[in-house]
């Protein structure tokens, strides 16, 4: 007896498109079995304990670097007054001669700041950043120190002409080793902690100025150059720990030929180039006339009101001591601007604060205790603007050319700081530092005007 079975029910048509699709991407798999998955990108750190070691030895040296480089840059301007006058062997502080050589010296370490940061800032995009920095360190190191044993002015000017060269440079290639090696989100309080390192390096110097006035005899002011050896050490520590950037060395590898310099004033880079040089140009004039002439004014206010002359240089010291305190302040304060509107407005708004705070200073006549403590430190939180170039400039350019533009456009502000310098020391003897301070304001303000044209764009994820 058979038994007659009901039949299987067939696939439904949802059933049969399933079967079909997983068919499909198997014979797609098998026609290539090595397509790779896309990579995702790496997470970039948001703790300091996620950071690598490469990244927290890049961010040392920078910022070491940034540090002698604030001791080195200003411990000429403490004692240039005393320091030229030992030079000429005049005692007369009203000499006219004197303020003319301060001036020549002053020009020459701009002239030599920017030809460093296009030089230094070139070898930093063919040898790597790393060796470039060390080379820029050991120039300023060695060349400082001979400082101290110059017997005319014009040895001073030479010496101080060469260590410029250095310093030039190594903003450009520090400031690029970061900028490829940080993360992005971190960069505007990078720029000022890398600022702030200018700044303990120039309060470093106002206090060991200070001390060595206070307990060494007259006429010791040129022993205070020897400090400047100490960064020669810090060489060899960069050279053993601190590694080139993989972006750079991915770049220098991806090309057969490196562009040249003259890259920077072709295709979209030139308008790059020719904005950025302008702000700069107008912005580091107006800041390095401001350093330099209101130590003078505060030194012509002490001698008018015939301070004794032990005392002065320990009294400017100590008045320089509070602007470098506030821009440390002004550091972060626009880091805090550029984070929330952008490095363009942020740029514009701190020139045009420091184009304020000069002319409200010396529009009228003020005492010392009024300009040092209150004025003066106004117009240092203003300062903080040139923190925020250390992260901006280099993204602007390419792999291959962002030593050398960043080098180039920010330092050729030094080219016109040096003009204008000797043109105001010539002045300055028959005139008076605050007349010249207040045009410096104009200068400040021209700046500010100046950066609403400046770019957004960058170069990020470009190769060369």
């Amino acid at each position: 007896m058979s038994e007659n079975r009901p039949s299987a029910p067939g696939p439904t048509a949802r059933e049969i498109v399933i079967r079909l699709e997983r068919r499909r991407r198997a014979c797609r798999t098998l026609a290539h079995p090595m397509t790779p998955t896309p990579p995702t990108a790496p997470r970039e750190a948001t703790r300091l304990s996620e950071l690598s070691p490469q990244q927290k030895k890049s961010g040392l040296a920078a910022w070491l670097g940034w540090t002698f480089d604030g001791l080195e840059l200003h411990l000429y301007t403490l004692v240039a007054g005393p320091l030229v006058m030992q030079l000429l062997h005049t005692t007369d502080s009203a000499n006219p001669a004197i303020n003319e050589k301060k001036a020549y010296i002053q020009a020459a370490f701009l002239v030599g700041w920017a030809l460093g940061g296009a030089f230094f800032g070139r070898l930093g995009d063919l040898l790597g950043r790393s060796r470039a920095l060390t080379l820029t360190i050991l120039t300023y190191a060695i060349c400082t120190g001979l400082c101290s044993f110059a017997q005319t002015w014009e040895q001073l000017m030479i010496f101080r002409f060469i260590a410029a060269l250095g310093i030039g440079g190594e903003w450009a290639v520090g400031a690029s080793l970061l900028v490829e090696t940080w993360p992005k989100a971190w960069r505007p309080w990078m720029a000022a902690v890398l600022q702030t390192g200018v700044n303990v390096g120039v309060l470093f110097g106002a206090i060991f100025v200070g001390l060595l006035v206070t307990y060494m005899p007259p006429g010791s002011e040129r022993w205070v150059f020897l400090i400047g050896v100490l960064p020669a050490l810090l060489v060899f520590w960069i050279r053993k720990h601190v590694p080139e950037p993989d972006t750079w060395q991915k770049a220098e590898h991806s090309v057969q030929q490196k562009p040249g310099a003259i890259a920077l004033f072709q295709g979209n880079v030139r308008s790059t180039t020719l904005r950025t040089t302008l702000v700069c140009a107008l912005g580091l004039s107006a800041w390095w006339l401001f350093l330099f002439w209101q130590t003078q004014h505060l030194r012509k206010i002490l001698v008018d009101a015939q301070t004794p002359a032990a005392e002065i240089t320990g009294l400017v010291s100590a008045a320089f001591f509070a602007f470098n305190a506030a821009s440390v302040v002004g550091n972060f304060g626009a880091a805090w601007v550029a984070q929330r509107f952008g490095n363009r407005r942020a740029i514009v708004v701190m020139f045009m604060g420091l184009g304020s705070a000069i002319f409200a200073a010396y529009v009228v006549p003020r005492g010392f205790g009024a300009l040092a403590w209150f004025w003066l430190p106004i117009g240092g939180f203003f300062g903080g603007v040139f923190g925020l170039f250390t992260m901006y400039l280099p993204p602007l350019f390419p792999t291959l050319l962002r030593t050398t533009g960043a080098g180039f456009c920010y330092n050729i502000g030094r080219i016109a700081a040096a003009i204008a310098s000797v043109v105001f020391g010539l002045y300055a003897p028959v005139g008076d530092f605050r007349n010249a301070l207040l045009w410096v304001s104009l200068i400040a303000a021209a700046a500010a005007l100046a950066s609403w044209w400046l770019p957004e764009r960058t170069y990020e994820n470009e190769a060369t």
